[in-house]
């Protein structure tokens, strides 16, 4: 975990996994640099949000995988799932709905679902399975509306596609950061 900058409670606090991410981001924001995966991503923005004065908002920028042909460019996301934890399987053994998905309100046309999980997706097999559920997939974005909603802080994901999910995305992910880092700061420099 690594804060850049001093939060403030008029501004939004950007959250990004890793420095490669936000390498091209103006430092007028604060941002809070997690490490990838959700434990890593929960437990840091928890950590910050508990810690001193809340940001107005928490706007987790990053990449992701497109589950679905077509899908290319920046994108706000309408709901957030864990693909990883087996929500169903829960509530039958317990009782409870733990993990349940997260509706956020978002701008603009139509829904559009993120995937959240441990597993950097890599397999097509994989891939085919979470299309069917959902348009994108990451390893944070979960963690990160869970744990800003637990501290009532407003919460934005978008999420810039940089592979297909599949067979060949941890190379691609490797070439395309770069060119995901500059559109994730014009989205930023733009938007917020």
């Amino acid at each position: 975990m690594h804060l850049i900058g001093e939060i403030d409670p008029a501004r939004p606090l950007l959250v990004l996994a890793v420095a490669e991410e936000a390498v091209h981001l103006d430092q007028g924001l604060p941002v809070l640099l997690t490490g990838m995966g959700k434990v890593n991503a929960s437990a840091s923005l928890a950590a910050v949000l508990a810690g001193g004065p809340q940001p107005a908002s928490v706007v987790n920028l990053g990449t992701a995988g497109a589950l679905r042909p077509g899908l290319e460019g920046t994108h706000e996301i309408t709901e957030v799932i864990q693909h990883d934890l087996d929500t169903e399987v829960l509530l039958t053994l317990t009782g409870e709905t733990f993990g349940a998905p997260l509706t956020l309100d978002r701008a603009g046309a139509g829904p559009l679902v993120l995937a959240t999980g441990d597993l950097f997706v890599a397999e097509e097999s994989a891939r085919q399975r979470l299309a069917a559920r959902a348009h994108l997939v990451d390893m944070e974005g979960y963690a990160v509306a869970s744990a800003a909603l637990a501290a009532g802080v407003p919460v934005r994901l978008i999420k810039h596609v940089s592979d297909e999910a599949g067979e060949g995305a941890a190379r691609t992910w490797r070439e395309s950061v770069e060119g995901c880092a500059k559109a994730l700061a014009l989205w930023a420099r733009d938007n917020l």
